[in-house]
């Protein structure tokens, strides 16, 4: 069984199946193991981590713990009932004929990104005429109908990860920014920032940043190097701002003062810091690497909201999910009419009645003609249904984006 318990509650024998935190705020080179010494329950204590899952069919129990499923529940009540407390931003166009303009913004800002890395590799400076323009376009493209790059911004190439997370850090900043009513320059400022936080990167020798398993701890610590070297990149940038230049070197920092370069506790860090800390790790928890499968948005969502209680703003967690929705734009739903469809538009104030775009009975295990269904309209009025579950789309076979851009 797999329970969840306070760090401090640690014993040897016991069995960790999930350290509870992303990937790069631990510094083992695996994820799940048995306890052997005293040292090992201090390392985890240090790193930061509060709280932790364990197997007991693997090690020993923890008396009266809740169970995985137990916290699951719980958690999945409480993002439920924040998900009506505000409404989403007004759309101008649908997903569908925002499509195709997101496809090219996706392109167009990916090449830059390499470009950028490529420069930075290089010893040259960042040349902001090239890349405002291109925020600029994310941001027209979020105004339009943020879902459209959003959920295309969840299809990524594992081997061009590193610039593709630059590009959706940039457009959920944005979006987030916009969501909390940020103003035009800051929020262009944040998505400048988003999409030049991980320069640094370009001087991690492609072994480490693309190596296919867990880092050593020596390669751990040229990971962490990168928001102090992208932050030493951009002040050679003539004219930047000193919003991304904070985005860039604090994204890695925690409400606790367990993150790094500078172990800043929470009310040493900036709001678009703090805000650039979320959208990271759900970003990077959300994408298939090449050592790990990326989770589904809401699992995400979860995960992202129970690690809030110590390593994120657990306001700002709320204001991300009320922005992207608790079945952000592109899931796969499966209805409890038995249709699977695809969420195409948040609702303005209940995230839990999306539109989703009907494509598949699992009833009669057939296509059925696509057609969108508003779940907050009542029976007769193309709605009286409502989501079940997400769905992974491996498990259907299905490719939810196909349905998505289809008007």
């Amino acid at each position: 069984m797999i329970k969840k318990i306070d760090a401090k509650q640690l014993k040897i024998g016991m069995y960790i199946h999930d350290l509870s935190c992303d990937w790069m705020s631990h510094p083992f080179l695996i994820s799940q193991f048995k306890l052997k010494s005293e040292a090992e329950i201090e390392k985890i204590i240090n790193a930061g981590i509060h709280d932790v899952y364990i197997d007991t069919s693997k090690g020993l129990d923890a008396a009266n713990a809740p169970t995985e499923d137990e916290v699951k529940r719980d958690l999945h009540a409480e993002m439920l009932q924040l998900a009506g407390e505000k409404p989403a931003p007004q759309i101008r166009l649908t997903v569908a004929e925002e499509m195709e303009r997101a496809r090219q913004i996706k392109s167009q800002a990916h090449q830059l990104v390499r470009n950028v890395m490529q420069d930075a590799r290089l010893g040259k400076a960042v040349e902001l005429e090239q890349v405002e323009p291109v925020v600029e376009s994310i941001t027209e493209s979020i105004l339009r109908n943020s879902g459209a790059l959003i959920g295309l911004m969840r299809i990524k190439n594992k081997d061009d990860y590193t610039f593709l997370h630059s590009v959706s850090v940039c457009t959920l900043m944005v979006a987030f920014c916009r969501s909390v009513g940020l103003d035009n320059e800051t929020t262009r400022q944040a998505g400048l920032g988003g999409l030049l936080h991980d320069t640094g990167k370009a001087l991690v020798p492609d072994e480490i940043l693309n190596k296919p398993g867990r880092l050593t701890d020596e390669e751990f610590d040229i990971i962490r190097k990168h928001p102090g070297d992208g932050h030493e990149i951009l002040l050679k940038t003539p004219q930047i701002g000193p919003i991304p230049l904070d985005i860039t070197l604090h994204h890695h920092e925690r409400m606790d003062g367990s993150g790094y370069p500078h172990k800043l506790p929470g009310s040493e860090i900036s709001t678009l810091a703090q805000m650039a800390a979320i959208v990271d790790v759900y970003d990077a928890i959300t994408a298939d690497r090449c050592y790990h499968k990326g989770m589904s948005a809401t699992d995400a969502l979860r995960k992202i909201f129970e690690w809030s209680k110590f390593h994120f703003n657990p306001q700002y967690v709320q204001a991300f999910m009320r922005c992207v929705g608790i079945y952000p734009t592109g899931t796969l739903v499966l209805l409890e009419s038995g249709k699977l469809g695809v969420v195409t538009e948040q609702h303005e104030s209940n995230l839990l009645q999306p539109k989703v775009k009907v494509f598949f009975s699992v009833k009669s295990n057939a296509y059925v003609t696509p057609h969108e269904i508003d779940l907050s309209r009542p029976m007769g009025k193309g709605g009286a249904d409502k989501i079940v579950s997400h769905e992974s789309p491996e498990k259907w076979r299905v490719d939810p984006l196909r349905f998505l851009g289809n008007s």
